[in-house]
């Protein structure tokens, strides 16, 4: 195989990272799109390929012979059964995270994956941005010695605009944004310290959002459009303050890590700003990120050794394309796997852990906070 053919189950959304897969002329090319939406089909035409088979089945998709891989870019609740039947279909899968929104959910996906010989790789794509691409380097060059503890906090501006609007509101569609949104920096925290966790406890509520509302009110056709804070009147968009909504918008989680390293995750909906702040704290110094300035900080600690002598400020250079330059390095990664063995920067298990973890973060939230394991990798992982 020289050029890979692919198909997008979800045409939007982040399905847009389509265009970064089409390149007729060099070693993939987007064939195929499905989404629930024809609408959606036709933009997606219009921007990536106005030759492509496009269908409201996804069943029609991954039975095309002509596809050699699927990129599941469908909600979340979707993920479970559209990668598993892209995988018995025989075709290589991108899944955008989170791989699944149960534990359950992602072993199936990963017992289909090892049964089919084909290759897999989950959408971890701030694992491919400049920042924390820099702050993994830091931590493997030995400068802020071992770890022994991470603070993370997540400001998610907007929070409203993005999940509570739409489906990632209610719990049956995302288990809990700890899950759907913290999946990313979970990961993150188990990538760059080098260590899966064990075990958590949480505390999280719906401070913000949810109410009396009814499900089926929408921005444009609102009374309180004009003084609502969360009001979005061009859209079609359901209301944030309505009754289903049922997932926490402000959380804190505590968690262990292997080797003991104790590490927290602090997720709030209803911020004015959006970033991302990491503190990573080692035996020899501290690391941490600012994304307004776009800047890593080191600040080191007396170790008897030359690293004691200075702390460092890393610049972080700025990269083309969305996401801070990740998602054509993530596409182009998926390609370089499937046509020549390149081992992916997140694993399939990586997917799987994370999703263990705002599983088990979500559970001790809905228990008053009690301690919860975290489920270990399945033993058919193992062998």
């Amino acid at each position: 195989m020289e050029q890979v053919r692919l198909g997008i189950i979800g045409a939007r959304g982040r399905g847009i990272i389509a265009k970064y897969w089409h390149n007729p002329e060099g070693r993939s090319v987007v064939v195929g799109a499905v989404d629930v939406d024809p609408k959606k089909l036709e933009e997606f035409k219009e921007d990536v390929n106005s030759d492509a088979f496009v269908t409201t089945d996804y069943r029609e998709l991954i039975a095309r012979e002509d596809i050699d891989a699927i990129a599941v870019m469908s909600p979340d609740y979707c993920h479970e059964e559209h990668a598993i039947a892209a995988l018995k279909a025989g075709k290589h899968v991108f899944c955008e995270k989170p791989l699944a929104i149960t534990v359950d959910g992602c072993d199936n996906i990963l017992r289909a994956w090892k049964q089919s010989g084909k290759h897999l790789m989950v959408g971890f794509n701030m694992r491919y941005m400049n920042m924390y691409r820099t702050m993994k380097e830091i931590v493997d060059s030995g400068v802020i010695g071992e770890i022994k503890a991470v603070w993370v906090r997540h400001f998610v501006g907007l929070g409203g605009y993005y999940y509570y609007h739409d489906w990632h509101a209610n719990s049956k569609n995302t288990t809990g944004l700890l899950l759907q949104k913290g999946s990313h920096d979970l990961d993150v925290i188990h990538w760059i310290t080098g260590r899966y966790a064990t075990k958590v406890s949480a505390f999280g509520s719906l401070d913000f959002y949810g109410g009396d509302k009814p499900n089926d009110l929408t921005c444009p056709t609102c009374s309180e459009r004009e003084t609502c804070t969360e009001a979005s009147p061009g859209r079609l968009i359901q209301c944030a303050f309505r009754e289903e909504v049922n997932v926490e918008d402000n959380n804190m989680v505590i968690m262990e890590l292997e080797g003991g390293i104790k590490a927290s995750y602090l997720q709030c909906h209803f911020t004015p700003d959006y970033q991302r702040n990491y503190v990573f704290i080692g035996t020899e110094g501290r690391m941490e990120n600012s994304e307004p300035e776009n800047k890593v900080y080191v600040k080191t600690r007396r170790s008897n050794n030359d690293r004691e002598l200075s702390d460092r400020v890393y610049h972080i250079k700025e990269a083309e394309g969305s996401h801070g330059g990740a998602d054509p390095n993530i596409c182009k990664d998926f390609i370089d796997m499937i046509l020549d063995g390149k081992q992916p920067v997140a694993t399939p298990i990586a997917g799987r852990m994370s999703v263990a973890v705002g599983c088990a973060a979500t559970e001790s939230i809905r228990a008053g906070g009690k301690v919860v394991q975290i489920s270990p990798a399945p033993e058919f992982m193992q062998q």
